[in-house]
């Protein structure tokens, strides 16, 4: 994952034991086991003083994971709704400029599916999730249209509008992204620019 800033640590049994204590409350439907867990954290550069965490038990078929949000004045676990992030935003609150904006929106997207799915960013050939791979020529098109994330426009009320293309279902889109001071997020001037194509439908996956 190349959501942050920073690379993942992986925590110690102490520090394990110490987070599910905390944690295994809030989880519905599980109780991770301090011996079988595996924690990574990560720095969040947009919610400054609070980690990231990756929480997997590898013994269960399929994995148990859950991730959560964890800080001095913050526990928060993510449900795959945009609830539990629109209100750290406003209790940490959340820090954005010209370089922290990315990792929020690709965290954002990452964490957040709507009714009909999830939204994947799409800013090389190898971010797609192909289920038969295209022939040469057709994967070096496909290349041509994809770029980096980049901001459009930025305005003094610290509002962004980013251009990124996007993968939904089997089909890939080109659009704009706007994200107010609050970091609410709205996909807008949506493009389809191909339809059909021979990938993987992980939607909510």
């Amino acid at each position: 994952m190349n959501m942050y800033q920073d690379a993942f640590t992986k925590l110690e049994s102490d520090e394990v034991s110490s987070i599910l204590e905390t944690y295994n409350p809030m989880f519905d439907g599980c109780v991770f086991e301090a011996r079988e867990t595996t924690i990574m954290a990560q720095d969040i550069s947009f919610y400054p003083g609070c980690r990231y965490l990756d929480i997997a038990d590898y013994s269960s078929i399929p994995p148990i994971r859950r991730q959560v949000i964890d800080g001095p004045d913050c526990r928060v676990v993510l449900d795959w709704s945009n609830a539990p992030i629109y209100q750290l935003n406003q209790s940490i609150p959340i820090h954005l400029n010209s370089n922290t904006v990315y990792d929020y929106v690709r965290f954002f997207f990452d964490h957040v599916r709507g009714k009909n799915g999830r939204f994947f960013i799409t800013e090389n050939i190898d971010d797609i999730r192909w289920h038969e791979e295209p022939p040469l020529a057709a994967r070096k098109t496909i290349g041509e249209m994809l770029s980096p994330m980049m901001i459009m426009n930025f305005k003094q009320t610290g509002n962004y509008v980013l251009a990124m293309n996007v993968m939904f279902k089997d089909s890939l889109f080109e659009c704009h992204v706007h994200v107010d001071s609050k970091g609410h997020i709205n996909l807008q001037n949506e493009k389809l620019l191909i339809e059909e194509m021979p990938v993987i439908d992980c939607s909510f996956g």
